[in-house]
């Protein structure tokens, strides 16, 4: 019977981190890191998020500043409210919520933010520094999930790592940071031949693909960590992870559950982005 991660209490402790690490901050230097999030449009789902962001900002310490704009917004008036945040010392951290409304281009709007307060490190700049092993930023959810990994006290090093996805966001920078620590790293996705027979070697396996229930226990290696990042809403309504969580948790030695698991680690990850952006600004001099 497998060990369950709890996401909530590891992202919780991290946030207590970060609010210690802001109060030092703020009490050296008289700065207050501040997150701007932009929501356009009424999306409720997206409105969620954007409330759950900013609630984050006020438990560690930071401000929190929110822009909702009608969704009849041009993208000529959105470039202008991002230009306005990259030129403003006293802001951060820019995260522009996603998806946007049609007539806007999302592409666009990533490649206007400032790589430095790309919190979300969507940029391609921030992108291929994590290619490179370096940089202050990395993509919130893969962070989250390599803490998760950490909690289980599992080194990467040497260790068969399958990530099943290769989306931008998740599956390809995931990837990028299991190799950062050494594991030995194989990407899978609709085309792979015989997906059970890959996933069977992982010491370590990430999925991360969006159908619910793919990796079903006899594709899972005893003992290995599973970390579970889908989110799929089932006819009952309920949330389900990419891992069938009842078979799998036989086999599994670690495993996430859905919810509770890499989801709060996200918001917790963007927090550390934020206060990381902060500290390498002022350590640059570009704070207010």
């Amino acid at each position: 019977m497998a060990t369950i991660i709890d996401g909530k209490a590891i992202a919780a402790q991290i946030r207590q981190n970060i609010k210690e690490e802001t109060a030092q901050l703020i009490a050296s230097t008289g700065y207050t890191p501040a997150l701007a999030v932009i929501l356009v449009g009424d999306d409720p789902a997206s409105a969620v998020y954007v409330r759950n962001k900013q609630r984050a900002c006020e438990e560690v310490g930071f401000r929190a500043l929110e822009y909702r704009l009608p969704a009849a917004t041009t993208q000529q008036e959105l470039d202008a409210l991002i230009d306005t945040l990259n030129a403003d010392g006293a802001v951060d951290g820019i995260l522009v919520q996603l998806p946007l409304p049609r007539g806007l281009d999302e592409q666009r709007v990533l490649l206007r933010i400032s790589p430095e307060k790309d919190v979300d490190c969507f940029h391609p700049y921030n992108v291929g520094r994590v290619m490179c092993g370096d940089g202050v930023l990395a993509p919130c959810t893969p962070m989250g999930v390599m803490e998760l990994i950490h909690s289980t006290g599992v080194s990467v090093s040497g260790k068969e790592c399958v990530v099943v996805g290769r989306s931008n966001i998740v599956g390809k920078p995931q990837s990028m940071l299991l190799l950062r620590e050494n594991g030995t790293v194989t990407v899978c996705h609709s085309k792979t031949a015989d997906l059970a027979e890959v996933t069977r070697r992982a010491d370590i396996l990430v999925a991360a693909v969006g159908r619910a229930g793919l990796i079903t226990g006899d594709m899972i290696k005893p003992g290995a960590v599973v970390i579970d990042v889908g989110i799929n809403r089932g006819a009952d309504g309920k949330l389900t992870g990419d891992v069938d969580f009842a078979s799998a948790k036989e086999v599994a030695g670690y495993i996430t559950p859905v919810p509770g698991g890499v989801g709060p680690m996200t918001i917790a990850m963007l927090m550390q982005n934020t206060l990381r952006a902060a500290q390498a600004r002022m350590a640059e001099g570009k704070g207010e």
